[in-house]
């Protein structure tokens, strides 16, 4: 069992940063890939950014050159560092754990954390 605890979201303007945490526990965690998500009202979910056990990074087009995606083995925790945020970046945003699959794909992730929303203002 893993249990995935995401926080850090919160309220800010556009053009603001912000940073999201989740906690892992329950197994090891050093050799998993992380992923983030987010979804808005009325959308579906969508991937934001992943991190595999060794580092390597992937993100979705419209998160890229303003999010990174890091990730404390030690701590085992995973980082989402969001700049230039944008209205269009609110959402809940969730940490999980990958599976299988394709990695931009929720259905390829078997754990997930309760979400935390994050919304931007114009």
């Amino acid at each position: 069992q893993v249990q995935l605890v995401e926080s850090g979201g919160g309220l800010v303007q556009a053009g603001d940063s912000l940073r999201l945490s989740c906690a892992a526990s329950g197994r090891t965690f050093s050799s998993d890939t992380m992923g983030w998500f987010r979804q808005a009202p009325g959308k579906e979910r969508e991937f934001v950014a992943a991190i595999t056990g060794n580092g390597y990074t992937y993100y979705a087009d419209s998160v890229k050159g303003r999010f990174t995606i890091s990730r404390d083995n030690a701590k085992t925790t995973v980082f989402l560092q969001m700049s230039s945020l944008k209205p269009e970046d609110t959402a809940v945003y969730y940490c999980a754990r990958y599976s299988s699959g394709f990695y931009y794909r929720p259905w390829g992730y078997d754990y997930w954390g309760q979400g935390t929303q994050v919304t931007v203002s114009s």
